[in-house]
């Protein structure tokens, strides 16, 4: 069994090759890359590495992995999550649909393909969870990111703000948000989003490390 940081470094590997035969104008590379299932359901173990803990356990999942069927588990979780728990399947294949689209996509289609589905899979806990869910700024935030990376650029900001209304120190959300305006050049907007982090989530390493990035550049003009 793969540790999740040899599958870590393993899906690092391929995308680098699927980049660079894409580059090349290349639509299949002849590279030594194991396949994977058609569908996410397939249950490869490299991507279920790569997965929360719990997402084993969720429905479906626990019916088709072994040691997904541990009932203690299930019952904790569900006390935990309360019933939006029942829905988490969902949100473990849009998880896993992110990764195929950032990690394994071929083609700029297969990236399209993959996003969309995923965006559609946490749309359906989205709907179906209690309005208190305790995951619903992570959830927010993932939706988002593919948004943006959709180029639905003001569908994805909205999801991402309305993640941090809803938990003001979820970092992520703060750290997206201004990955997004970097890379558009808008570095002002970049770092006021950063410092808003900050300021409700001032232990947050991610954005200090970001902010600090930002402003290298300033301090060594002013040298």
């Amino acid at each position: 069994m793969m540790s999740p940081s040899e599958v870590r470094d393993y899906l690092r590997a391929a995308a680098i090759t699927l980049s660079a035969c894409l580059a090349l104008g290349i639509s299949v590379c002849a590279a030594d890359i194991p396949g994977y299932p058609e569908q996410v359901q397939g249950y490869d173990r490299r991507e279920l590495a790569l997965l929360p803990r719990y997402c084993l356990y969720t429905q479906d999942f626990r019916a088709r992995i072994p040691g997904g069927n541990n009932q203690a588990e299930i019952e904790r979780l569900t006390r935990q999550m309360g019933s939006s728990f029942n829905h988490m399947h969902h949100y473990c294949w849009g998880l896993m649909k992110t990764n195929r689209a950032m990690l394994l996509a071929r083609t700029p289609q297969d990236r399209r393909f993959n996003l969309v589905s995923a965006v559609d899979e946490f749309n359906y806990v989205i709907n179906n969870a209690t309005s208190d869910f305790g995951l619903l700024p992570e959830i927010f935030t993932k939706r988002g990111e593919n948004l943006l990376r959709l180029q639905r650029t003001g569908a994805g900001l909205v999801d991402l703000q309305h993640a941090i209304r809803l938990k003001a120190d979820y970092w992520p959300a703060y750290a997206v948000i201004s990955d997004h305006y970097k890379a558009a050049g808008e570095l002002e907007k970049a770092r006021e989003w950063l410092k808003k982090g900050l300021a409700n989530a001032p232990t947050a390493k991610a954005l200090s490390q970001r902010l600090a990035a930002l402003e290298a550049p300033r301090s060594r003009g002013r040298q």
